[in-house]
C-alpha cells in the first residue's frame, strides 16, 4: 500500500478525468525511461494489464477492511491505470461516456 494522500478535497469528476486523460495522452510523447505513464503506454502489454488486476484487487481488499480513505486511495490508482489502458487501446472518454449512457436507457 502506498502512502495515503493528505488533505484531499472534493473535486469535479468530469474535469478531473478529462484533465488526467489529456495528461496521459500527452505522455505518449515522453521518454519511457523518464515517464512511468509513457512506459505503461509503450512497453510490454502484460505489465499494464497486471497493474489493472493488482489495483482492482487492492480496491477489493480496502473494501473488505471497510477503510474509507484506503478505498479512495486505491480507487484512484485503479482509475489512473484504467485511463492509461483506455489511452493505450484508443478508447476515448467520450466513447466510454457513450457506452455508460447507452446502458442507462
Amino acid at each position: 500500500m502506498g502512502v495515503r494522500t493528505a488533505n484531499v478535497q472534493d473535486g469535479n469528476i468530469g474535469e478531473t478525468l478529462e484533465s488526467l486523460a489529456a495528461t496521459i495522452h500527452g505522455r505518449r510523447e515522453s521518454s519511457p525511461e523518464k515517464s512511468y505513464t509513457a512506459r505503461l503506454l509503450t512497453d510490454v502489454e502484460d505489465e499494464l494489464l497486471k497493474k489493472i488486476a493488482e489495483e482492482a484487487s487492492e480496491v477489493i481488499m480496502a473494501c473488505k477492511d471497510k477503510d474509507h480513505d484506503h478505498i479512495r486511495y486505491e480507487a484512484g490508482d485503479l482509475v489512473y491505470h484504467l485511463l492509461v489502458t483506455l489511452e493505450r487501446y484508443g478508447v476515448t472518454l467520450d466513447e466510454l461516456a457513450g457506452e455508460l449512457n447507452a446502458r442507462m436507457k
